[in-house]
């Protein structure tokens, strides 16, 4: 009676320990697919300190494809709202970030990130009183 009492207690334990181990590496495989990208400007034109204010709609003048998680894949013809404008170092392209907006994308609606202001037409501005503010890490995080 005591071996098999033993021998259940070692087989819990050792149960316990394993399902220790998935859940470690789950949670460590959940935050290994978060990544900090390299910064793509130091400062942004935003409407509000926040940038949660969008400071324009525009429209996309030809099919933007996102080269990384960054970006955001835009469709010519498709609304994208501007949330803020990053400020371009010398050399360095222009991009701005927003979100898209259409009902053939729906998959694709309230995801925010950056592409190349050149892909656009500015159609409505929304607010005159701009804000310069630097960028963060946090800014060209991906998940």
């Amino acid at each position: 009676m005591h071996t098999q009492h033993s021998l259940g207690t070692a087989l819990s334990v050792s149960m316990s320990y394993s399902l220790g181990i998935l859940l470690c590496v789950g949670l460590l495989h959940q935050t290994a697919r978060a990544v900090s990208m390299d910064k793509l400007a130091d400062n942004k034109i935003c409407g509000d300190a926040g940038c949660s204010h969008v400071l324009s709609v525009a429209t996309a003048l030809d099919d933007f494809t996102a080269p990384d998680c960054r970006f955001i894949n835009i469709k010519m013809g498709q609304m994208v709202y501007v949330y803020s404008k990053l400020i371009p170092e010398e050399g360095a392209g222009v991009f701005w970030s927003g979100s898209v907006y259409s009902e053939r994308y729906v998959h694709q609606m309230g995801i925010i990130g950056y592409f190349p202001a050149t892909m656009v037409k500015e159609t409505q501005t929304f607010t005159e009183d701009e804000v310069r503010i630097p960028t963060t890490n946090m800014d060209f995080y991906c998940e």
